[in-house]
């Protein structure tokens, strides 16, 4: 199907530049019509390199002039097509002087540098930065910045790049200029400039090794009452490293800035760090709970940047995850720590593994299916995914896993000391860990390379007798595209015996030094072949295994657990994270077995077998020796999503059906227990988005949405005097939902109410089209009619997202619908992307690229939908990669 000529790029093809830029001086003459860059570039030959032409990349830039040494370049002196720029011939040493123009206006992408609102910003990873002049893009040509910004002084007062500020003044003209200086070689995708009408809240911080650095948060006029948790976010970030990996600060002052365009999260330039406003701004009245742990999350990770992507960076993009996987596992252990017990660092983990297994589990049984060091790619975009993200931070926790705390710091020392200020690959890092705890990681390297998610196999054989206790496991990974066959994994697994009583069995492993054992109760088991035994003695009493604690390694489990044997593991193991595992486990068995029996029928199917999950919620709902949060995941019922991935054909009408009623059945027969939890977990103090607090408002409102199952008239009160008497964003989203999901008579005069009181907040806008593109109401023809709405644009890609990707991502039983309604909305939506921002067009593609894994009826109205796609007229290679690879796998 495919019809571009874009090239595959392929790992094994890497070769070394064959010039590298020492110094970069930048001059920018802003203006939103047309911009003029002046580059001057200092370059040295590589010993290594394999040609002596220079080879620069540009897209969507005027060149004006180029000068080598001082001496203009007529055209027939070099190349210039395809996005390259070539030339020739070059000295070993040289200046190249390159003058560009550009449009930031008109450049809708939001790479490179654009205008948002009337101020200037730049997105230049992965490859942004040939959008603003030609250059060697590409991670491993690492330089020394010096930036010169001109612009109107009225218009754009404030002057903002990597580094340190140099010098500033007025030009005499109504223009005034600023000069940077970064003093650390960086890649170009890690340029920023930022020029507009902006505020900042500044604070001095003292490092830990005396010095103060100045650290700035930058926000449009009208903010600045948002700011305040950001800013305490970077400064515990700042604090963390230092404690956790003896990481500082490297630059006199450190720099956010929020823009409400922006394709990512965050991005982690060098000491000017650019942020999406969703992670940024947050004050108790537009922020949820859930808003400020994002927070948090995100600026701690943009930080943890600055010395795992920044000063070690990548060589190559295949080595992605030696990045954004390493520093999603930092920002993670990070949010875990702010938390500070053990039953918060559990409810953390249980959010990361369920995003882990919601999004990347399926994109290991996709057509993207690929490794987390991918081994081809045509457009590069495409791989900022769950598995170079999420499952990288997998793979990187089970080093620690493997190695002990301890044992990872000496690794990480390691890794810091060998490569500051290098661009390396993931081996390095592996090796690193590897040679400072003085192990064989060989085979570990097969995490990198191939793609799937393992399956581990468990059986169990107790001998009464022998008093010993045999533990089978074996692995296997399924074919995935142009990778057939795997070879076994390093698998860590986590393993604990639960007695009778409840509690843990001394452990005792046949072979096992007493220093393996993670305290009494809990081993790491090294698998390494297709299949292993473990014998444990001195087990006197038959257990019940408690398998992959605390999520050991990124793989499934199998293992045949009766319904008893869950609910007693969800009553007693004392790893959190399998005592909530079991009763997903146990409540996925009877949704399963729900969806299963109502197939084709339209009904909800039988309920009969609900008695012992009953008992089971019940048990939890009341046992206050629980932390709330912890009692909010474990009464959460497994995802629509995550459980069609359990099904080998999938039926988004059964799996809707089948949740809907069985949170019916426990509204009901727990109506008193779910009322009197609403009731004890009431938050009447001033708003603290603190773990504990958010916890008992997460249960509240959990319990809360289940009593909106019973619809009827006590319930609907009850969410409306929430919502009038809310004081707090989390609390009335929370009412909102439960209302919008209802056939409560108040609905649309509440949701009004909220767009009326909040129309001036963005964040929160996107929060009214999000509710709203997930209701179980809402169908193709009422997103369509929120489209007209005055507030939505498809240019902005927070409101794009809000409504668009949570129709389609989010409300599977109507983005399904049998009539194929869904599928010819998302190529409409899909191909009016395309021509305004090719990435965010990709992103949505993504939605139907699993399938073939639905219904034959759902597939005969989703194959067309994609052809339509893949035959548009100027298709970006971004959505191109995505709808030929589904097409064709």
């Amino acid at each position: 199907m495919r019809t571009d000529t874009s090239p595959t790029i392929y790992r094994h093809d890497y070769v070394p530049p064959a010039y590298w830029v020492e110094t970069v001086e930048m001059g920018f003459d802003l203006d939103p019509a047309l911009t003029r860059v002046a580059t001057r570039l200092t370059v040295r030959r590589n010993p290594e390199g394999r040609t002596n032409t220079l080879v620069l990349c540009g897209e969507s830039v005027e060149l004006v002039q180029l000068q080598i040494n001082g001496k203009r370049l007529a055209s027939g002196d070099y190349q210039l097509g395809n996005g390259l720029l070539q030339i020739p011939n070059m000295p070993d040493q040289a200046s190249v002087d390159i003058e560009t123009a550009i449009q930031p206006e008109q450049n809708t992408s939001l790479m490179g540098l654009y205008v948002s609102n009337g101020n200037f910003f730049t997105q230049c990873e992965a490859e942004g930065f040939r959008k603003i002049t030609y250059f060697p893009d590409r991670p491993d040509v690492m330089a020394k910045y010096k930036v010169m910004l001109r612009a109107d002084k009225k218009k754009y007062p404030v002057l903002l790049s990597n580094g340190n500020l140099i010098e500033e003044g007025d030009l005499g003209d109504g223009r005034h200029y600023a000069l940077w200086e970064d003093p650390f070689n960086k890649p170009s995708y890690l340029f920023a400039l930022v020029a507009g009408n902006l505020v900042c809240q500044e604070e001095k911080f003292r490092l830990e090794d005396g010095r103060d650095a100045l650290l700035q948060v930058w926000v449009e006029e009208g903010n600045l009452d948002k700011t305040q948790h950001a800013m305490d976010s970077l400064k515990n970030s700042i604090r963390w490293d230092e404690e956790r990996f003896g990481l500082e600060l490297d630059l006199d002052r450190f720099m956010i800035v929020a823009v409400g365009d922006f394709n990512m999260g965050a991005m982690e330039n060098k000491g000017l760090n650019i942020f999406n406003t969703k992670f940024v701004l947050a004050n108790p009245r537009i922020a949820t709970d859930t808003d400020y742990a994002n927070i948090e999350a995100v600026v701690g990770h943009e930080y943890f940047h600055n010395w795992t992507g920044n000063r070690v960076t990548c060589r190559d993009w295949f080595q992605l995850s030696l990045k954004e996987g390493l520093t999603v596992f930092r920002d993670q252990e990070f949010s875990a720590d702010m938390i500070g017990t053990a039953s918060g660092r559990a409810c953390k983990r249980i959010e990361d593994v369920r995003v882990l297994r919601q999004a990347q589990f399926p994109e290991d049984a996709g057509p993207m299916a690929h490794p987390v060091r991918p081994d081809s790619y045509v457009e590069i975009n495409n791989f900022y995914t769950v598995t170079v993200y999420e499952k990288g931070s997998e793979v990187v926790r089970m080093y620690q896993t493997l190695l002990g705390r301890e044992g990872f710091r000496r690794g990480m020392d390691l890794y810091f000391a060998r490569h500051d200020g290098q661009a390396v690959t993931c081996d390095d890092f592996r090796a690193a860990m590897a040679d400072a705890n003085d192990r064989d990681l060989t085979q570990f390297e097969r995490w990198y390379s191939q793609a799937g998610t393992p399956r581990v196999k468990a059986e169990t054989r107790y001998d009464s007798e022998a008093h010993t206790f045999e533990l089978t496991l074996s692995q296997s990974c399924p074919p995935t595209p142009d990778q057939e066959r795997k070879l076994p994994f390093h698998i860590p697994v986590a393993v604990g015996l639960v007695g009778p009583n409840g509690h843990d069995i001394p452990l005792h492993l046949d072979g096992a030094p007493q220093e393996n054992i993670h305290g009494q109760g809990t081993i790491v088991l090294e698998l390494t072949q297709a299949r292993q035994t473990f014998r444990f003695n001195r087990v006197t009493e038959k257990p019940i295994p408690s398998l992959l604690r605390d999520f050991s390694a990124p793989v499934i489990l199998e293992f045949e657990y009766s319904d008893d044997e869950l609910a007693f593991l969800m009553a007693h193991d004392s790893d959190p994270f399998n005592r909530w595992e079991a009763g997903q486990r146990l409540a996925s068995r009877h949704l399963l077995a729900l969806a299963t029996s109502s197939q084709g029928s339209g009904t909800s199917g039988d309920t009969a077998d609900e008695a012992g999950l009953g008992q089971a919620f019940h048990k939890t709902l009341n046992d206050t020796s629980l932390e709330p949060a912890f009692r909010e995941l474990a009464l959460t019922l497994p995802s629509e999503s995550l459980l069609a991935d359990q099904l080998e054909v999938i039926d988004p009408q059964a799996i809707h059906r089948a949740r809907v009623s069985l949170r019916k059945v426990l509204a009901e027969n727990l109506r008193e227990d779910w009322l009197a939890t609403y009731h004890a977990n009431q938050t009447p103090e001033p708003y603290s988005p603190d773990a504990r607090s958010a916890g008992r408002r997460g249960l509240k409102n959990t319990a809360l949405s289940y009593l909106c199952e019973l619809d009827d008239a006590a319930a609907h009160e009850l969410a409306q005097e929430q919502y009038d008497n809310a004081g707090n964003m989390t609390d009335r989203v929370a009412a909102l939902a439960a209302l919008v999901n209802s056939s409560a008579p108040g609905k649309a005069a509440a949701l009004e109410h909220f767009y009326t009181e909040f129309e001036r907040e963005a964040l929160v806008v996107d929060k009214w089209f999000m509710l709203q593109g997930m209701a179980r109401a809402t169908d193709v023809a009422a997103v369509r009619k929120l489209m007209r709405h005055p507030a939505f644009t498809l240019k902005n890609p927070n409101r794009a997202r809000s409504l668009i990707f949570s129709f389609c991502n989010g409300n599977p039983a109507q983005f399904h619908a049998p009539d194929g309604s869904g599928y010819a909305f998302w190529a409409e939506q899909v191909i009016a992307l395309n021509a305004i921002n090719p990435q965010v067009a990709a992103r949505l593609a993504r939605s139907l690229e699993r399938w073939r894994k639905y219904t034959p009826e759902l597939q005969a109205k989703m194959r067309p939908a994609l052809e339509q796609v893949a035959r548009t007229k100027k298709l970006s290679k971004d959505v191109l990669e995505i709808v030929t690879k589904a097409l064709e796998n």
